[in-house]
């Protein structure tokens, strides 16, 4: 735990400036998002819905934002040096930088959720405990899945504005905003099948290309466990999709392959394998890279 003091460090000096806590206010004017359609799907449950809509669409800007800077604005302005010459292996170091910007978005977030959650128990009920820690637990491991796809590219570029253009155009551009679009597209280019996103084809590949972005997976398991059906889209857009006699773009299983049909790989467990894998390859790349190079 040689790391500690510089995670400390790291997450006082983030939680000492305005944007975690325009996060935090961000986060709390857009999440409560209550509709008739998901109440009508969830209940009192619908209060836990907020915080998957509100973690899918804010929380990898916070991490870009906050988070890109970690390593190469340390090596910019000439601090990194310092930092290098501390008793940490460079492991270590890479450790605190995500521990202590982890945490940092974490707690404002979390407050935010709870603030929420208070709001939708007394609109709408109590929801259930276990699905709300559940939920929140699996958001926890989202905002650590992206700080270190975060960190891991400040430690492998040269300058804060190569770290930013990657970040904005890859993780929030392609991977966050267009990737559902784009699955489609892509796994049309491929296979050579014309996929009709209204009608989908009943195509295990087409739907595993889905949820392989980090918020595909993350969407994917907390619609598991909120019971709304197996897909890698918000969870609102899956119970319109699974309304009667209503046809929209979004890829949900139980709508699209007959019941004994579905493969094995497009069980929803599956979401939490690529969230570990987005978490920890990057991680793997940027320590190799960072533990070897000169970067002073």
């Amino acid at each position: 735990m040689r790391w500690y003091p510089l995670a400390r460090e790291e997450c006082k000096a983030l939680l000492s400036s305005k944007g975690v806590w325009l996060l935090a206010l961000a986060l709390l004017l857009w999440t409560y998002r209550p509709s008739y359609d998901t109440w009508d799907g969830l209940g009192p449950d619908m209060t836990i819905g907020f915080v998957q809509f509100g973690a899918g669409l804010l929380l990898p800007l916070a991490a870009v934002v906050l988070g890109y800077q970690a390593i190469v604005g340390d090596r910019t302005s000439g601090s990194l040096t310092f930092v290098l010459g501390l008793p940490l292996t460079r492991g270590e170091i890479l450790a605190g930088k995500l521990v202590g910007r982890t945490a940092a978005i974490a707690i404002p977030a979390v407050l935010s959720f709870v603030a929420v959650t208070v709001l939708g128990a007394v609109q709408y009920g109590l929801f259930s405990p276990l699905r709300y820690l559940a939920v929140l637990a699996v958001t926890l491991v989202y905002v650590t899945v992206l700080v270190s796809i975060v960190v891991s590219v400040s430690a492998l570029v040269e300058r804060t504005t190569t770290a930013a253009a990657t970040l904005f155009v890859g993780l929030i551009l392609i991977f966050e905003l267009a990737w559902q679009f784009l699955s489609v597209t892509l796994y049309s280019r491929l296979t050579g099948v014309p996929v009709d996103p209204s009608n989908p084809p009943a195509e295990g590949g087409l739907f595993l290309l889905a949820r392989l972005s980090p918020s595909g997976a993350y969407n994917t398991v907390t619609n598991w466990i909120l019971d709304v059906g197996n897909s890698a889209d918000f969870h609102n857009s899956v119970l319109q999709e699974r309304q009667p006699n209503v046809n929209t773009n979004v890829l949900v299983v139980e709508t699209t392959f007959d019941p004994g049909t579905v493969p094995p790989y497009l069980h929803e467990a599956g979401g939490l394998l690529v969230l570990a894998a987005w978490g920890l390859v990057p991680l793997a790349i940027a320590y190799y890279r960072f533990s070897r190079g000169d970067l002073t």
